[in-house]
């Protein structure tokens, strides 16, 4: 199929490259792109916890080129784009899903919309709520496990689960967004080595907020190809039940 090759393609273009291309700008509707096909990305129930930040100013890529350790990625880069999970903003991301339900029902609801409306009014708050105390992570701990011994059950657990499903689905987001940059026939670099701390200083994010990634972008060179791509080999990560 055509676009089964055309996606070959893509993934084989998609190389993390260390070094770009000084003179070779990256246009802002080749991030911009990137950053709409992002948006749509698969996340956990639609909840959307995630914010991109583009940095591409002069100013703010030289104040992150530190930030990231001076890897070459950073200091060469056209743009970088900070991918940030917001856990936080669960009763707000709540809200907005439970409203767009809400719109589709006229008259009496039918059972889909009315489960919608609970699973973001009931659901969602049982799953994503914290306390000081610990006491809603307990409760979660504990109904998973009882409810886990008469059927399967989601374990939620406590707020380090909740964490992992935040950067799960920023991870794909961010993905995307780096596929949709090789599509471009740009190049990218994610980078996890970071000061989160100075990170979230320099865009005045919040104690929720959490850095997923960076990712450099710009046209990459062969200088910024470590060497051919090297993978373990298939039949030692894939098991066939």
């Amino acid at each position: 199929m055509e676009s089964s090759n055309i996606f070959d393609k893509i993934i084989q273009r998609r190389r993390s490259n260390r070094f770009f291309d000084k003179k070779v700008q990256v246009p802002d509707e080749v991030i911009q792109k990137s950053l709409e096909r992002a948006i749509l990305a698969p996340n956990s129930s639609n909840m959307q916890l995630w914010e991109f930040y583009w940095i591409k100013s002069e100013e703010m890529l030289s104040k992150f080129s530190p930030i990231c350790l001076d890897q070459p990625a950073a200091k060469t880069a056209k743009h970088l784009v900070v991918f940030v999970t917001r856990r936080d903003l669960w009763k707000k991301r709540a809200d907005w899903n439970y409203k767009l339900i809400k719109e589709n029902v006229v008259g009496e609801p039918s059972k889909a919309l009315t489960s919608g409306m609970d699973y973001y009014k009931k659901i969602m708050p049982l799953a994503y709520r914290t306390d000081f105390f610990g006491l809603f992570s307990f409760v979660r701990i504990v109904l998973g496990f009882f409810m886990g011994l008469r059927k399967p059950f989601v374990r939620i657990g406590g707020k380090s689960n909740i964490r992992i499903v935040a950067h799960k689905s920023c991870a794909l987001a961010a993905q995307t967004f780096m596929l949709s940059i090789a599509a471009e026939d740009f190049d990218s670099c994610p980078m996890e080595g970071l000061d989160a701390v100075r990170a979230k200083k320099a865009l005045n994010l919040p104690s929720g907020a959490e850095i997923n990634m960076i990712i450099a972008v710009g046209k990459g060179t062969e200088a910024g190809i470590w060497g051919p791509r090297k993978r373990v080999p298939y039949e030692d990560v894939v098991f066939v039940r």
